[in-house]
């Protein structure tokens, strides 16, 4: 009898980085698996996506990766939330490196929905509701990719994105007027974005490839849509942030 194929993952939580401006924190510990507030940094976003529904959540590892299946499992339960279903791309183990962001994604395509969240596990956003609307909206709308913008924060203070009246991402050059908004890494993609990226879904070859040029080019066909998320949102990117939440 052949096993039935594993359900597709809606969402896919960024979780192999090396924290390079961590260090030494993250000499011996994964960055998402850093304790804030009482609880590994990487579980806030995966309880809020579980309040959601969202309960087939993929990670992708790297650095130290072992330890973050070690901690999770394969199946994890909160108290009040239902059970997460969690299956694992392993990045560092089967090419010695993270993938960046996109390469990464596109090394997990196969085992996304056609739809999927990606919200990085070392970004602190606790008041951020995951919504199946936001999908179905999404997924009616022609845009291949929908971000959440916050506020440009102190330690971003040119932006990164503009935004237009009606929602559509704006990919204005550096320090020009209007870039007033930071990509606070929670975002919906369909599959079909990543189908002209250069590489074959499931990334065979674990080509590393970065998500930035590709959110830009597309936002110049009009592709990407936005919002802005004015809750909590903390990029933990520094020791001192990390203190600071923690405080």
């Amino acid at each position: 009898m052949t096993a039935s194929p594993q359900p597709l993952a809606q969402a896919m939580v960024l979780a192999a980085g090396r924290g390079e401006r961590m260090r030494p924190l993250t000499d011996a510990t994964p960055k998402p698996l850093l304790t804030v507030r009482g609880q590994p940094l990487m579980q806030w976003p995966m309880q809020a996506l579980a309040r959601g529904g969202f309960t087939r959540q993929l990670v992708n590892t790297a650095w130290l990766g072992e330890q973050i299946p070690a901690h999770f499992g394969e199946r994890v339960s909160w108290p009040g939330l239902p059970e997460v279903q969690i299956t694992y791309s392993h990045e560092g183990q089967d090419f010695g490196q993270a993938l960046e962001t996109a390469g990464g994604i596109v090394r997990a395509l196969p085992q996304l929905a056609e739809v999927f969240w990606v919200v990085a596990g070392d970004v602190f956003a606790p008041d951020f509701v995951f919504t199946p609307e936001a999908v179905q909206h999404f997924a009616a709308s022609p845009a291949l990719a929908h971000l959440w913008l916050v506020p440009n924060p102190a330690h971003n203070p040119g932006g990164d994105f503009g935004l237009s009246a009606t929602g559509q991402l704006l990919n204005l050059a550096k320090g020009a007027a209007g870039r007033d908004h930071t990509f606070s890494t929670i975002a919906l993609y369909k599959k079909a974005f990543f189908a002209d990226c250069g590489l074959p879904a499931g990334n065979p070859q674990g080509t590393a490839l970065a998500l930035a040029p590709l959110l830009r080019a597309a936002m110049d066909r009009g592709a990407v849509s936005g919002e802005v998320y004015s809750g909590a949102w903390t990029d933990v990117g520094t020791p001192e942030r990390l203190m600071q939440l923690n405080a």
